[in-house]
């Protein structure tokens, strides 16, 4: 785990203070080694420079330091991630007549790329962002992991193309900071929307879509091709039954645990007490009996919120040594400025707060690795389970009456309604005008008081996010359509992103082992009543396949909280504060600031709901004053 930045410019002068200084913001990723080297040949337009910052995790010799060059000298890489097959392909580049100097994961990817070239990608399990310069070809490519687990941030211009893992790095490679990107700021206060394309919230800054490669020729700095390698497919293998399933779904979760408990430092996991993670610690024991297992987890104490008691279940079962931390509004106060800068950008509500310390949390008791279990409800249909989706997908393929009954057993589950059912099927029935009517109707259209609509769209800000519509991608699918959406597009990615700047901000790589091509592909290939029973039951085949490795009360879970704060609570203790930060005059251009402190004080007077709403304001605000000002 590390942080990469690089830069080919057509200016030389004081582009080495640029690097270092750039690689200064990326200390937390890289603490253990760094460094940079520069590229110039009679062809290139400018320069090249690639810097590295490292954080040892598999092979801690300085055999791992990077820039890392083949041996013919062709290639030069510099990594961010790791390789968990990284033995196995090792084995096989041997058997090919591949020769290694050292025992690191980089040299493995540096020797398949070599060998293999981008057809490598599909064959690697792990989470990479990484550039490979080609001195025979003068190209200089930049690729990123099929979910986006780890990060790459690029700007490309008439004069440079500069890339970093981190915004605040990035930054200092440009040669004025660029402006906020207004349409995406409209669109995270408005809607909430945000990490679900390849924009920022800078203008000229983009980051590289989960899945895609990039290309740039060193000899014009042009950016010649942008190119997706990995493409989810929804098609149902309709080979398998149930049981069948289950037992191939475990054996790969299984496996991955393996591979993600590969690690050359102390390793735990991060644990809420939800099926998710439990799964993960459980599985670690279940594969590794010995394995001494470290948790983490934040106690919501004296909280409807507060999943103690599960997580004290699921470290009796497997004897692990517990770590808990309480948080507290005061602490947030405290930590929010810096938890924002970490971030990079603003994000959607304070939950993350808590992550963010029970990554300190493992920082302080000296763990560098935690895997931990994002990802499953994207791939196994988790969350509510999807109903819109589902029902849609039973009435594409003739079921009337089978769509009524799940509909049915669906709103018996705690937190659903046949309400919500209703409306979520009709979602997804319509699009187009007849949906905008009906958002219309229930008032959901409705321009919030505080936005100045005349400034919007004197700007050109578009009022409404395009809405995703499984329609339009597969008839009878249409709950895999959606877990793909929320994999590669609306809600994954941020959460990625969350997960990995809070955990790099302590020099904690955090491991996410559902998320294997390998996992993913088979999850989507399933019957959809496979991922949410004809009950109404989430996860179904995931639970069916931890029988007997989690325990049943976990199993049986029918509520799902996670890393979750007492968010109204602590709002109303900081009100003061968060008054002081939203009256500040932070320049934004549409927004009406005295009717959202009159929102806003309905809301800490409980004559509106409480919403995440007002935790955005807040995130914006401080976002705008502490990295984009």
């Amino acid at each position: 785990m590390c942080g990469i930045v690089g830069l080919l410019s057509k200016a030389r002068p004081e582009l080495d203070v640029k690097i270092g200084e750039a690689l200064n913001e990326l200390n937390h990723r890289g603490p253990d080694n760094g460094g940079f080297e520069v590229y110039s040949t009679p062809g290139m337009v400018g320069v090249l420079f690639l810097g590295h910052a490292r954080l040892s995790v598999i092979d801690l010799t300085v055999a791992g330091h990077q820039p890392m060059h083949s041996i013919d000298g062709r290639f030069t890489i510099i990594f961010n991630g790791e390789i968990y097959n990284y033995r196995e392909l090792r084995a096989e580049l041997i058997r090919e007549g591949c020769a290694f100097k050292t025992d690191s994961d980089t040299e493995v990817l540096l020797s398949a790329w070599s060998r293999w070239g981008k057809a490598c990608l599909p064959r690697l399990t792990g989470m990479f962002a990484f550039g490979v310069y080609d001195r025979r070809d003068q190209t200089l490519t930049c690729v990123r992991d099929a979910f986006g687990i780890k990060p790459f941030f690029y700007s490309v211009d008439s004069e440079t193309f500069a890339f970093a893992s981190e915004l605040s790095a990035l930054l200092k490679l440009l040669p004025v900071k660029p402006p906020v990107n207004w349409q995406r700021s409209y669109d995270y206060l408005v809607h909430g929307v945000y990490d679900n394309g390849s924009d920022t919230f800078f203008d000229e800054v983009c980051q590289l879509s989960p899945g895609h490669w990039l290309e740039i020729n060193i000899a014009t700095g042009e950016l010649i091709r942008l190119e997706r390698w990995w493409r989810p497919v929804i098609a149902e293998c309709n080979e398998l039954n149930f049981d069948d399933a289950a037992e191939i779904v475990k054996e790969k979760f299984l496996n991955s645990i393996r591979m993600h408990l590969r690690s050359d430092v102390p390793l735990g996991a991060a644990l809420s007490g939800g099926l998710d993670s439990s799964a993960v610690v459980c599985a670690m024991r279940h594969v590794a009996p010995d394995y001494p297992i470290h948790t983490f987890s934040y106690i919501a104490a004296g909280s409807n919120v507060n999943e103690e008691k599960w997580v004290d279940l699921v470290n009796q079962h497997v004897g692990a040594n517990a770590h808990k931390v309480l948080v507290t509004p005061r602490e947030l106060v405290r930590d929010l400025d810096d938890m924002i800068r970490t971030q990079g950008e603003p994000f959607g509500s304070m939950s993350i707060y808590a992550q963010y310390r029970v990554y300190q949390l493992a920082k302080e008791n000296g763990i560098t690795v935690t895997l931990d279990g994002q990802g499953a409800d994207e791939m196994l249909g988790g969350y509510i389970g999807f109903p819109g989706e589902r029902v849609r997908s039973l009435l594409d393929e003739g079921h009337p009456r089978q769509a009524w009954d799940f509909l049915r057993y669906w709103a018996q589950w705690p937190g659903r309604s046949m309400a919500t059912g209703i409306k979520a099927a009709l979602a997804e029935w319509t699009c187009g005008a007849p949906h905008e009517l009906l958002r219309m109707a229930a008032g959901l259209n409705k321009v919030p008081d505080w936005i100045d609509s005349r400034i919007a769209h004197e700007m050109g800000l578009a009022g409404r996010v395009k809405r995703f519509h499984s329609g339009e991608y597969a008839n009878g699918r249409r709950m895999a359509a959606q877990m793909v959406n929320m994999l590669t597009q609306h809600g994954l990615p941020g959460l990625l992103r969350h997960g990995d700047r809070n955990s790099m901000r302590f020099s904690v790589e955090s491991r996410v082992p559902f998320l294997t091509l390998d996992q993913v592909e088979f999850a989507l290939s399933l019957p959809e009543h496979y991922l949410v029973s004809k009950a109404g039951e989430t996860k179904h085949v995931f639970r069916r396949a931890m029988q007997g490795i989690v325990p049943d009360e976990i199993l049986l879970r029918k509520d799902k909280i996670g890393f979750e704060p007492p968010e109204k609570e602590w709002l109303i203790s900081i009100a003061d504060q968060a008054r002081e930060w939203l009256s500040e005059d932070m320049k934004i251009p549409f927004i009406r600031r005295g009717a959202l402190l009159a929102e806003f004080e309905d809301v800490i007077a409980g004559r509106r709901p409480f919403s995440w709403q007002v935790w955005r304001w807040i995130n914006f605000y401080r976002w705008k004053a502490c990295v984009a000002d």
